[in-house]
């Protein structure tokens, strides 16, 4: 799909998702509407991601009427929901239509990609 265009940590961390240092590699799944992938992740754990790419700098899901409502979902069920710098629920929307990347899921699993984030970004300084 659209791997080519992700920024170097989405690319990375779903490199180790696919060759793990330890354990099991994870299985990628992809039903096609959000709504479906995200609950699938509420049912069996794992990850969404609808992350940045080279042509949607912002992403791609709406903060207002896609993201926030899926990140109160998530939140509440436990997880974590976040932009990979920090949560979704937090950002303040500056247009009725604005958007932002998405990564929603287990705790774990977002906890280690914004860790990433923050690895990539000291490394930048």
């Amino acid at each position: 799909g659209n791997s080519k265009s992700w920024d170097p940590v989405i690319t990375k961390y779903v490199e180790l998702c696919k060759d793990p240092p330890s354990g099991k590699p994870k299985k990628a799944r992809y039903i096609g509407s959000m709504v479906a992938d995200v609950h699938r992740t509420l049912l069996y754990g794992g990850i969404f991601m609808y992350p940045a790419s080279k042509s949607n700098r912002n992403g791609k899901l709406r903060l207002l009427y896609e993201l926030n409502p899926m990140a109160f979902i998530i939140n509440a069920a436990g997880g974590k929901s976040s932009t990979g710098y920090g949560d979704i629920l937090s950002i303040p929307p500056d247009h009725i239509h604005c958007r932002a990347p998405c990564i929603l899921g287990s705790k774990n699993d977002v906890e280690t990609i914004e860790e990433m984030y923050k690895e990539y970004a000291d490394s930048k300084k």
